[in-house]
């Protein structure tokens, strides 16, 4: 089975792509460093020859409300296109959990439009939400940063591997389309401000975590359960304190 994945040399999609390789799929990274680009459509047609699965896990340069609205929309609409004209069978998507509870926040309202768009479409589709990645901590707290300071709502969260982001993309992939979505979370619910404390002391970093109910996420106030996945979601298994340990190790 030929499946492309757009956005294949980044984190989640050089991980797909080797799996799928794993199993015998023909597994075609693409972005714009392979020549493909979905915002202009250079190199869609090529790539999509023969093609029976596109996987989508590409992101916006810029988390800025206007642009990142732009990239989702101009991207997802071009490659549609593309598919419906090289006769892809199933679209396969990466978004977040807790995407239609964030839409205060213009990177979800992006990531919302997006899943519209692939909804409307026409062609079978499966969308996989997973909650935030063991590697996104990092970005969380510089989201959340000003001076020695971190403001976090303590709310909880359930973050998840890359790995296994990957690993339930790659099943999705190559399964029948479901026609909805899919969701994976790692094994253990965290309150996001004792979370994002405990990875700075890990590497010693000297900010302070204030927990505060309004503080915002990406743009968005959160609630209790807002970035927790619902009781159908496949529950990976790398733990987070196992992940960190080795990070240390590393």
């Amino acid at each position: 089975m030929k499946v492309v994945v757009i956005g294949g040399t980044g984190l989640i999609g050089s991980k797909l792509v080797a799996k799928l390789k794993e199993h015998g799929h023909e597994a075609v990274p693409a972005a714009p460093n392979t020549g493909v680009n979905t915002l202009t459509g250079e190199g869609l047609a090529e790539v999509l020859t023969g093609a029976s699965v596109v996987v989508d896990v590409s992101n916006s340069p810029s988390f800025a409300d206007d642009a990142v609205m732009e990239f989702f929309r101009t991207s997802t609409t071009n490659l549609l296109k593309a598919e419906a004209e090289a006769g892809v069978t199933h679209h396969v998507a990466l978004s977040v959990v807790g995407t239609e509870r964030l839409q205060e926040s213009g990177y979800f309202r992006a990531k919302q439009a997006q899943e519209e768009l692939i909804k409307n479409s026409g062609i079978p589709y499966s969308i996989v939400h997973a909650t935030q990645f063991f590697e996104f901590m990092k970005g969380i707290a510089e989201s959340a940063t000003r001076g020695d300071t971190v403001r976090l709502a303590p709310v909880k969260i359930r973050p998840v591997h890359s790995d296994d982001v990957a690993a339930t993309v790659g099943r999705t992939a190559v399964g029948t389309p479901v026609g909805g979505v899919v969701e994976v979370a790692g094994p253990d619910v965290f309150q996001l401000d004792e979370l994002i404390g405990k990875g700075l002391a890990a590497k010693n970093d000297p900010r302070t975590v204030v927990p505060d109910v309004h503080a915002p996420y990406f743009g968005a106030e959160l609630q209790e359960t807002t970035l927790l996945p619902g009781p159908d979601a496949h529950i990976a298994e790398t733990r987070f304190p196992d992940w960190l340990a080795q990070q240390q190790q590393g």
